[in-house]
């Protein structure tokens, strides 16, 4: 099984700037999407606001980041998520379904409106974690 394991930053309405801001001092790529783009948006208030940034720089380091609409809560310890990317659904179910044991699950792993498998909980010492399974668009990660 390969993945990869990387902080996601939450902001709570300073996503694009800071995104922008360690694209500017770093370099890389910088792809970001709003809640609007993905029909995630609550209210217009929310609808430009980043729901997923991701800068990789040539190095390979990520930086990966998103706002916080009023609807959501703002995270604790930092505004911060440990987020775990793979391809491989059953080995990452086992390792969402143990990592989360004793704390709260707050989106079970199941597939999300951008197609891959997503999941997230706040593990038993209170760390955020996000998971993600990329699959090939018309399929399921699962398959």
């Amino acid at each position: 099984m390969t993945y990869k394991l990387a902080t996601y930053l939450n902001f709570e309405n300073t996503a694009r700037q800071a995104m922008e801001f360690y694209h500017s001092v770093l370099g890389g790529k910088l792809d970001m999407n709003t809640f609007s783009e993905f029909g995630m948006s609550q209210s217009e208030a929310d609808a430009n606001l980043i729901m997923h940034a991701q800068l990789e720089t040539a190095d390979g380091a990520f930086i990966m980041g998103s706002d916080t609409p009023a609807y959501m809560e703002v995270q604790k310890h930092g505004g911060f998520s440990i987020a775990l990317f793979s391809q491989d659904y059953e080995g990452v179910k086992d390792k969402f379904d143990a990592l989360a044991a004793g704390g709260q699950i707050l989106e079970p792993l199941m597939q999300a409106p951008w197609g891959d498998y997503f999941g997230m909980f706040v593990d038993q010492f209170g760390i955020n974690w996000m998971f993600n399974v990329a699959g090939p668009k018309g399929e399921t990660a699962a398959e």
